[in-house]
C-alpha cells in the first residue's frame, strides 16, 4: 500500500491535475466571491489590464456569451462571432488540456472548478487568466456552464 505522503510526493506542484481545483456547487458563491474580491491595497497594485469578465457556454450548441473584458483578454474584437472550437487554440496546449478535463468533469459530476490558464491571445503575446467556472443545472441536467475570467498576467512574470 502506498502512503498518502508518497502519493503527494509524486504530484508536480506546478501542474494542475484534473481534480486539484474542483469544488462542489454549494461553494459556488464563495468561489466566485474569491475570484472578484480584493482588499484596497491589492486594487492599487493591480495593473490597468487586470479586468474581470463574465462568460457563459450553452451546452446545447456550445454557443459562447462573453463580456467585453473576456474579448479583451482573448485579444478578439468585442462582439466578434464566437465559436468555441475557434477560441480553444488561444489556450496554450497544456492549459487547454487541463481546462478540457476539468470542464468535462464539472459537467459530468456537477462541480465547479478554478484554473490558472496560459493564453496566446489573437493579438499576440502571452497572458495568464484565472478561470472560475460552474455548471448551471435545470431539471436535473447541466445545461450551461458559466463563470468569470480574470487577467492575472501580473502574477506570472
Amino acid at each position: 500500500m502506498v502512503s498518502v505522503a508518497a502519493k503527494e510526493a509524486d504530484v508536480k506542484p506546478v501542474a494542475a491535475l484534473p481534480l486539484t481545483h474542483s469544488w462542489p456547487l454549494f461553494e459556488c458563491a464563495q468561489q466566485f466571491e474569491l475570484g472578484t474580491t480584493f482588499d484596497a491595497g491589492m486594487v492599487a497594485e493591480l495593473p490597468i489590464s487586470c479586468a474581470i469578465g463574465r462568460w457563459e457556454c450553452d451546452l446545447r450548441d456550445n454557443r459562447l456569451t462573453w463580456s467585453s473584458a473576456v474579448y479583451d483578454l482573448f485579444g478578439l474584437p468585442e462582439h466578434a462571432p464566437l465559436v468555441r472550437s475557434e477560441t480553444l487554440p488561444i489556450y496554450a496546449e497544456e492549459s487547454r488540456a487541463v481546462m478540457e478535463r476539468l470542464r468535462a468533469y464539472a459537467i459530468r459530476h456537477r462541480r465547479g472548478f478554478t484554473l490558472d490558464a496560459e493564453l496566446r491571445p489573437a493579438n499576440g503575446g502571452t497572458r495568464w487568466m484565472r478561470l472560475i467556472a460552474a455548471p448551471i443545472v435545470e431539471d436535473g441536467r447541466v445545461v450551461r456552464i458559466h463563470g468569470i475570467k480574470r487577467d492575472i498576467s501580473h502574477q506570472y512574470p
